[in-house]
């Protein structure tokens, strides 16, 4: 039955997002009224986050911070959704990367590469867009979404250059076949998602406040010696942007514990700190607290 919902919701989205993006954006406008004023999508949270985040900042600088984000988030709903009409070129000329060479040097080096990503910025555009720049073959791992159309729609985008997807549990196996296999991988893991509770093993300082991080990029980069990569994203102005990569370990034998977490979360809160309405704060990141 959901599946049937699907295509008709499929259908329906294809046929309007095969307006410009310039056009869509008038949308988006009306979107961010309802997203910020009425009925408003988890104000108070976004508030809290914000305040405890930049304690330093005056409640004008927070409001300010609070409303860039709710204009950021309309339009990244637009985007995600034009994406199914959004041809490669098109993608590619709106989401550019900068320093090509170093992936290429990697590539011949015969190194896999552990990739850190984020809620960041449009996170879909650069998963869709990723494949088309490199040889590697890219896995992005991930967390299934409980809506199974939702779920669906964005794996479709994610998966339609011939990138993979695999589920946490699933990422190691999918690792040994590819080195079988000879295949050179890029392995993406979001950095800011939360750990259920009984999985939690590390709290990090981030963001002012004591925050449960994974551990499953620092684990599986040490057990096969990956080089870990950070995308450094920027919005250049709407509907555009620009990726830049950045090597944080070229290699991750026998490195301390932590390091590698620790290092990587230090680099995406100082991309957040630079810009912080293009970062999703809607999230209930902080509702796990480090027991004594």
């Amino acid at each position: 039955m959901w599946r049937a919902a699907y295509y008709i919701f499929y259908a329906i989205n294809r046929i309007i997002t095969l307006l410009p993006l310039g056009v869509l954006y008038l949308f988006s406008d009306f979107l961010f009224l309802l997203l910020y004023y009425f009925p408003s999508y988890r104000r108070k949270i976004v508030a809290e986050n914000l305040s405890k985040s930049f304690p330093d900042k005056s409640p004008e600088e927070i409001r300010h911070i609070e409303r860039a984000f709710y204009r950021h988030l309309s339009d990244l709903f637009i985007e995600t959704l034009k994406l199914p009409g959004m041809s490669n070129k098109e993608l590619s000329r709106r989401v550019k990367l900068t320093n090509p060479e170093l992936i290429g040097k990697l590539y011949d080096s015969g190194k896999d590469l552990a990739v850190v990503f984020s809620h960041f910025n449009n996170w879909e555009w650069l998963t869709t867009v990723f494949q088309l720049y490199t040889d590697y073959k890219c896995v992005g791992v991930y967390k299934p979404v409980k809506n199974k159309i939702v779920n669906k729609f964005l794996n479709d985008q994610r998966t339609r250059n011939k990138g993979g997807l695999a589920p946490m549990q699933m990422i190691v196996r999918t690792i040994v076949e590819n080195r079988k296999m000879g295949i050179r991988g890029i392995y993406g893991f979001m950095s800011d998602q939360t750990p259920a509770r009984t999985l939690i093993e590390y709290y990090t300082d981030f963001l002012n406040q004591e925050t449960p991080v994974f551990l499953g990029l620092e684990k599986i980069a040490s057990k096969y010696d990956m080089a870990v990569m950070f995308i450094d994203y920027r919005k250049i102005r709407r509907g555009s942007y620009e990726i830049t990569f950045e090597v944080l370990f070229e290699s991750t034998k026998d490195l301390p514990q932590y390091l590698i977490t620790d290092t990587h979360v230090k680099r995406l809160e100082k991309m957040i700190m630079d810009k912080p309405e293009n970062w999703i704060w809607t999230h209930r990141r902080w509702k796990y607290k480090k027991e004594t």
